[in-house]
């Protein structure tokens, strides 16, 4: 308990956190709010609607609702926060050579990264929370200025913002491991950043191109987070084709899977190393 009440202070007598919340709230507010409107503006006018959209289709996937989509942008689009969040508490360490008093504190290298691990679950859980205040408030102020149903009223809804704030956690969580794994906070910054931005988005577009291949992108992080909250607009900038995923407890458990084995590599390589 000494440890976790430790590294909530390291995070939070810091202003990287708070940096990160408002640049959070302020871009899935964005986000969220735009494709609100844009869904609602595609509600209310399907014909120009569809013949905006490439090849003419439906926007939307057969039988899917719109917010949703809306919605979870707090965690298609938010997760890179909790990831990096959680591998600057480990990487700040190694780079400002505030791990040696750390370990000198609390000797059992295990419960200091547990400690992390635990501070940063709950503290993603809060950056969950506030990206879905932001997506929730944006996403449903756009879709009823459109005279859209907001689904506010249903417990589905607020199934989903759970799932999403436990995937947020977890995304703390696996940014922990990765940082007990690559030490290196300019490489750990550019992994998450090139990975969530650029490379994970790729895969999952190539994987969609056949059932094959979708049957394993299924199992990448963030298609894994994307079954545990029930719904992305990645649905909708794939076209619905090809799409496979996961129930939403399977994803929740490769998530805690992804986060338990980078931890564990961590824990047996770079956190038992030397250090000054």
């Amino acid at each position: 308990m000494r440890a976790i009440a430790s590294e909530f202070q390291k995070t939070l007598t810091t202003r990287m956190w708070w940096l990160l919340a408002i640049l959070l709230v302020a871009y899935i507010a964005l986000l969220a709010g735009g494709f609100g409107a844009f869904l609602g503006w595609a509600i209310g006018n399907p014909e120009q609607a569809a013949e905006a959209s490439s090849g003419g289709g439906a926007l939307l996937p057969p039988g899917a609702q719109p917010w949703p989509l809306v919605y979870s942008f707090a965690t298609s689009i938010g997760y890179v926060f909790p990831v990096l969040l959680g591998a600057l508490a480990v990487t700040s360490e190694f780079r400002h050579r505030t791990l040696t008093p750390t370990f000198l504190a609390t000797p059992n290298r295990g419960v200091v990264l547990t400690g992390k691990l635990v501070s940063q679950l709950i503290i993603g859980g809060v950056l969950g929370v506030l990206a879905f205040a932001a997506s929730v408030g944006a996403g449903s102020g756009a879709l009823a200025a459109f005279g859209v149903e907001t689904g506010l009223d249903q417990s589905d809804t607020w199934a989903m913002v759970g799932r999403g704030i436990l995937a947020m956690a977890l995304w703390g969580a696996i940014g922990v491991g990765l940082g007990s794994v690559v030490p290196n906070q300019v490489a750990a910054i550019v992994i998450v950043i090139a990975f969530t931005q650029f490379v994970e988005p790729v895969l999952r577009l190539m994987a969609s191109l056949s059932d094959i291949t979708a049957r394993i992108g299924q199992f990448l992080p963030g298609a894994a987070s994307d079954a545990l909250v029930g719904a992305s607009f990645y649905s909708v900038a794939m076209g619905g084709g090809g799409v496979v995923a996961l129930e939403w407890w399977q994803g929740g458990l490769v998530l805690a899977g992804f986060a338990a084995v980078l931890s564990i590599i961590g824990g047996l390589t770079t956190w038992r190393g030397d250090v000054s």
